[in-house]
């Protein structure tokens, strides 16, 4: 086996194939990266299981063949490599060789014949605008559990409906979901995606113009492939029945407050400083402001108020997690930001809050980001 190529393009093929590989994987054979070589170009795939990647680029083959190498040292010897084409050989005793101007390694091959069969899928599903998919993504997946106890919580649920793709996630204490545009031959799916592989194909395709999704395989096995250009990132589906948390958004939302978004979040990091890592914030809604108040220790307390408007309603005092509405704040993409106070049957229950975007003090945002969120307890 004997190829060139060019090294801007094998290393950020490599980069690509290897970011969904574990950092500690118990099987050391799934730490490789699989290189064929063929008439066809250079194709490099990695799997671990549970997620795959794999990508074509252009060669010169002067000999096929397939090798499996150590993938995240790979990677590392690429990205450094000087500004010269790469020539990889194996040589007669099975040793691979990669050169690249005057610097040569000699890595060590890993056994074939022992690495899974990378899972196929067929045909395309249907297709989302990638800039619009990777945004959704960011504004949903870090609202999934990180939990591995509860593993349905640490999914972002994907659910086809006509023409609207959404993205649905929670950890119990929080609901992000987004919708976006979704061309396809499927009018009605659902698939339950790790968020640390969603995550990482909004990363990637976020500048890929169109990906197209694809749902594959049943029972046990059953996984969904995003691909984009040369690049194809497929995962398995979680198993398990989703919470039905859309019911949980409200649909009357006259009571409400707007407050510019970058005023709120810098307000709100510097008076959450003064909290325990656990505490809640309190927050006061008032008809011109909003105030953070913020006990800490015996040695600090903190409050700040941004200027607010709110509508529809008395003035309003709770209690939030910093964190978790920075999270949310950091999502809305728009100069301001709404907080809708939603009212609940059960008298002895804190009703959520809903964060949704919002263009100007008076006008509505115009995406479909909605985000709610469980209030705190405040003690006296």
């Amino acid at each position: 086996m004997r190829f060139q190529v060019n090294r801007d393009v094998f290393s950020e093929a490599v980069s690509f194939v290897v970011k969904l590989l574990p950092q500690r994987n118990p099987q050391p054979i799934l730490a490789g990266v699989l290189i064929e070589a063929s008439d066809a170009g250079l194709t490099l795939s990695a799997f671990d299981y549970e997620a795959s990647a794999r990508t074509t680029i252009e060669a010169t083959v002067d000999s096929p063949g397939t090798i499996l190498v150590h993938g995240r040292l790979l990677s590392e010897i690429a990205s450094r490599l000087p500004n010269a084409p790469i020539e990889i050989a194996v040589g007669d005793d099975g040793g691979i060789t990669l050169t690249c101007g005057s610097a040569r390694f000699t890595l060590a091959a890993m056994p074939v014949e022992e690495y899974p069969s990378i899972p196929e899928v067929s045909g395309s599903t249907g297709v989302v605008p990638a800039e619009e998919f990777g945004t959704a993504i960011a504004q949903v997946a870090f609202a999934a559990s990180r939990d591995d106890v509860t593993p349905v919580l640490t999914g972002v649920q994907l659910e086809v409906s006509g023409t609207t793709l959404s993205l649905v996630a929670t950890d119990r204490y929080r609901v992000s979901l987004r919708d976006v545009p979704w061309d396809g031959d499927t009018a009605e799916q659902t698939a339950l995606v790790p968020a640390r592989t969603l995550t990482e194909v909004g990363k990637t395709f976020a500048h890929a113009g169109n990906i197209e999704i694809a749902f594959s395989g049943s029972g046990d096995r059953e996984i969904i492939a995003f691909t984009a250009g040369n690049k194809t990132v497929t995962s398995l589906l979680i198993k398990g029945n989703f919470p039905p948390v859309r019911r949980l958004f409200p649909e009357q939302t006259e009571h409400y407050a707007v407050a510019n978004t970058g005023e709120l979040i810098e307000a709100i990091r510097r008076v959450a400083l003064v909290l325990d890592r656990s505490a809640p914030l309190r927050f006061t809604f008032d008809a011109e402001s909003v105030t953070m108040d913020a006990s800490g220790s015996e040695q600090a307390r903190a409050s700040e108020s941004v200027d607010a408007h709110l509508s529809g309603g008395d003035d309003v005092t709770l209690g939030l997690n910093p964190q978790y509405l920075l999270e949310a704040l950091g999502a809305v993409k728009s100069e301001f930001v709404r907080v809708t106070f939603t009212s609940s049957d059960n008298a002895n229950k804190l009703s959520p809050v809903l964060v949704t975007s919002q263009t100007s003090v008076d006008q509505a945002g115009l995406d479909s980001f909605k985000y709610l969120l469980q209030p705190n307890l405040l003690l006296r």
